[in-house]
């Protein structure tokens, strides 16, 4: 009985050693990648401030508010293990929603135009005017606020309407080093979670062969 389960224990270890090792390779090769898609932004970023100058790709093209794109959840799986995932928030639901507000704010003014352009001008008194002057003043200072929240949706934007194109190889390379980021911090806690299981299943181990050394000298001894 104890050499069996002395075989089970051995091969339990084993298992656990190869997946161990097989975890380990697969960390260090998703670091491998993580490190040159850093570069590799980098690089493009630095392409791109050298072709358009670098004050026109700097901190001070960043908007004045700004909203994350994306966020990180974690969650703890049955087997105590902890789950790393991106999700990304869905730009065309907020540019449909930045179209519908403009549509909104755009129809008023437009119609006081027409109804302006039909008037015959000997019509229009000097109160008129002012309160068509004081309305007009109001939907003025709504295109500074769309215009700063466009922006946020797409950080490219910030930079200009035609950007070069190593400014958006930079961008693709740094959303891929961010969800690689949530992989490997995925990995990491899975690879502690078996070193742990790897220590606990040596210790088990060490003790059936000293039981197994035991009974063997209890044998002789008999």
């Amino acid at each position: 009985m104890g050499v069996s389960e002395l075989e089970d224990s051995s091969r339990l270890l084993d298992e656990k050693l190869l997946l161990f090792m097989d975890q380990l390779a697969l960390l260090e090769e998703k670091r491998a990648t993580l490190n040159s898609l850093i570069e590799q932004g980098w690089f493009s970023m630095s392409k791109a401030r050298y072709s358009m100058g670098n004050k026109h790709v700097s901190a001070l093209q960043y908007a004045s508010e700004i909203e994350p794109l994306v966020s990180v959840h974690a969650r703890t799986l049955d087997n105590g293990e902890v789950d790393f995932c991106t999700e990304r928030v869905k730009q065309k639901c907020s540019n449909e929603a930045g179209k519908d507000a403009r549509l909104i704010e755009d129809i008023g003014p437009q119609e006081e135009g027409v109804r302006r352009r039909i008037k015959p001008k000997k019509d229009i008194t000097e109160k008129d005017a002012r309160e068509e002057a004081s309305s007009e003043k109001v939907p003025e200072v709504t295109p500074v606020r769309k215009g700063d929240q466009n922006p946020q949706q797409d950080p490219l934007k910030w930079f200009g309407i035609l950007v070069p194109q190593s400014l958006k190889q930079a961008q693709s390379s740094f959303k891929q080093v961010i969800e690689l980021s949530a992989e490997i911090a995925t990995l990491q806690t899975a690879v502690l979670n078996t070193r742990q299981e790897l220590k606990h299943s040596m210790k088990d181990k060490h003790i059936l062969q000293e039981e197994a050394s035991a009974a063997q000298l209890d044998k002789e001894a008999d």
